[in-house]
This record gives C-alpha cells, sequence and structure tokens, in this order.
C-alpha cells in the first residue's frame, strides 16, 4: 500500500524547514522515502503555498495527506516559469516514474485510435496508447464515442479485435496446418472480421484493409463512409426502415470520427512557433516549438547579436525532415499533449507566439 498508517518523518521539522527555505515561486518539488527514492513529483506556481498546504490536508482522506505520510523527505527547485515548471514536472515523471503520480493519475478525458504493427493488426481505441505501438491518431474528445467508431471502422474493414496474442494463420500458411481451421469468434460467421485466425483470408489482403483504415483516419479516403451511406440508402428503398437506422448510427459515428481526426490534425498543425514565455523573476525564454513539441529553449534574444544566433537555430531546425504526425513515442506524445492543454487553458499565450517563418 502507498499510504502509511504513521507518518514516516518527523512532519513538524519538516514542515518548519518549508517554511524557511521555500519561495513563492514557480517550481517542481519531489517527495523522497527513506532511501531517497521519489515516491511523487508535483509542480507549483507559488511553490512555499502549495508545500504547507499538505500539513494542513487531513490524513487519510486527502490525496496530499497521504503523499507527505509516505514521504521522508521533500525537495524542490524553481523554474522561471509556470510553463517551464509543467515541463520539469514532465521530464521528472517520465524519468522517475514514481508510484503515487502512476497510482493516483487515471483521469482519461480523452482517447486515442491505434492501429497496432502486429502480424494481424487491430484498430483500438484507447486512453493509454503508450501501451501500444502502431500509428496513433488523436487525442479524440470522448472515450465512449472513440471506442465506438474503432468497432464500426473494424466491423466494415473485416479487422480483427481479438486480444493480441491470438495466434494468426493466412491463407497462404495452409501447409503448416493440416485439418481445417475454425475462426475463434463468430465475427467472422457475422461478415464483420476477415478471419486471420483461422486462415480465411490472404495476407496482403489484410494488410489492404489495415491500409483503408489508416487512409481513412488520415483523412485520405472516405471509402467506408461511401459503403455505409450506400447501404442505407438501399434499406430505406427497400423500406427497412429499422436496417437503414442501423446504418445511419454508422454513418454517424464514421462522421464524428472524420471529424474528431480532422480538428486533431489541424491542432497539432497550428502548433509549430516561435513562444516567447515572460519568467517569474524576469528570466523570460523563448521555446522552438514544432507540431506541439518542444524542440528547443533559450534565453529571450534581445541583442541583435543574440536574435541572429536565435534565427540560425530556428533555420536548422526546420530544414530537419517532420516525423508522421501518427508515428510517435509515448514521450513526444505526452510532451505534445501537455503543450496542446497549456494553449487551449491559456489563450492570452498565444499573443506571445511568432511563426517559425518570420525567424527563418
Amino acid at each position: 500500500m502507498l499510504a502509511l498508517a504513521l507518518p514516516a518523518t518527523d512532519l513538524p521539522a519538516l514542515r518548519v524547514r518549508i517554511q524557511r527555505l521555500a519561495e513563492d515561486r514557480p517550481g517542481t518539488y519531489r517527495m523522497l522515502d527513506a532511501g531517497g527514492r521519489i515516491l511523487y513529483v508535483g509542480k507549483a506556481k507559488a511553490l512555499r503555498t502549495r508545500l504547507l498546504s499538505y500539513f494542513r490536508a487531513q490524513y487519510p482522506d486527502d490525496k496530499q495527506a497521504r503523499i507527505l505520510h509516505a514521504a521522508s523527505d521533500i525537495t524542490f527547485d524553481y523554474s522561471p516559469s509556470e510553463f517551464a515548471t509543467a515541463l520539469a514536472e514532465l521530464k521528472l515523471i517520465r524519468k522517475h516514474r514514481p508510484p503515487f503520480n502512476v497510482a493516483m493519475n487515471r483521469s482519461r478525458r480523452y482517447a486515442f485510435l491505434v492501429l497496432t504493427d502486429e502480424d494481424a493488426p487491430r484498430l483500438v481505441a484507447t486512453g493509454t496508447p503508450e501501451r501500444l505501438r502502431g500509428r496513433l491518431y488523436g487525442p479524440l474528445p470522448s472515450p465512449a464515442r472513440a471506442s465506438a467508431a474503432a468497432r464500426t471502422l473494424a466491423d466494415l474493414l473485416g479487422l480483427r479485435d481479438c486480444r493480441a496474442d491470438m495466434p494468426m494463420h493466412y491463407a497462404e500458411q495452409g501447409e503448416f496446418f493440416g485439418e481445417p481451421r475454425h475462426a475463434a469468434c463468430p465475427r467472422y460467421d457475422f461478415k464483420t472480421c476477415l478471419g486471420p485466425c483461422a486462415g480465411a483470408v490472404l495476407k496482403w489482403q489484410y494488410q489492404e484493409r489495415v491500409e483503408a483504415a489508416a487512409r481513412f483516419c488520415e483523412g485520405r479516403e472516405l471509402h467506408p463512409v461511401d459503403r455505409v451511406v450506400h447501404e442505407m440508402t438501399a434499406r430505406a428503398e427497400a423500406a427497412d426502415f429499422e436496417g437503414a437506422l442501423r446504418w445511419r448510427d454508422r454513418f454517424e459515428t464514421l462522421e464524428w470520427l472524420l471529424t474528431a481526426t480532422t480538428r486533431a490534425r489541424a491542432a497539432l498543425d497550428l502548433l509549430s512557433f516561435v513562444y516567447r514565455d515572460p519568467g517569474a523573476q524576469g528570466d523570460d525564454r523563448v521555446y522552438l516549438i514544432r507540431s506541439g513539441e518542444v524542440r528547443a529553449c533559450y534565453p529571450d534574444p534581445v541583442s541583435p547579436l543574440e536574435r541572429e544566433m536565435f534565427a540560425a537555430a530556428v533555420k536548422e531546425e526546420c530544414a530537419k525532415p517532420v516525423a508522421p504526425p501518427h508515428r510517435i513515442d509515448a514521450e513526444r506524445l505526452q510532451e505534445r499533449l501537455l503543450v496542446m492543454s497549456w494553449f487551449r487553458a491559456k489563450p492570452e499565450a498565444w499573443r506571445r507566439t511568432t511563426p517559425l517563418s518570420q525567424w527563418e
């Protein structure tokens, strides 16, 4: 258990040390156990006020009190600004994986679609895309609707949705199994899966459907929507209104997915600029942000020489090829989400951005 019945250290003495040493400046803090292992990483715009709030929390009801009772020491570092603090906190969490951060941060307000890198890829809706390897699409605003969209698109294209370790046997591998194989689930009989587990489809045919799913999620193809519209129209003309209603629901689901993925790509395209971030103690910084990722950070260039050197750095960065937006590792993804949420929550920050072209 992460929470302890009694404090692991002398809390009054620790509180006095925080009162005397900490200042109300932006920064990150770390809760350490007796062996020096980091239990929790946090950030604050006013560090002293935030740390002292832990000592007023009620144990065991409050999360802050449970963390404090498990800790033996608190260390902290100041940052130039609130934005720098958020980046520093993310870096520390990625590096140390503190148990309290992992156990208590379970809120998922968004989801992603992942087209997995497997022998027979799946289309998976998940709030933890870092657990899967594959092409990533999102973030999407509604986990429930993202899950429904993944199921609808997988059914239309015949993609499997079974567990990752399910053995796959394509039709061209027939010489490896003597007796006829049967599909592991009824989706093959319902014609919503091509049956790669039963050797019912050639590998290139299955991969063609996988690429069709990728093209739809990337906005390069509308074929699944065309099929839905055709089926919906045919059912209506045949007076099968119940069937037409089911196909209309699929149409609305795919329409939502197309809109959500398009908005996610548009938001990412907008997040390429130079951001000037004023420091709390006059330590102003500029961040070179490209596709939502912080590529470099420099002191705010004031003199002509400093501006010339920074312009050269921007030009060098812009000359580098851009990786496909749907191919991204977990660390870069978390930084991208942080940048997105920062500019969404603080619209005034946009006024301190300049296009990369102005520096090139």
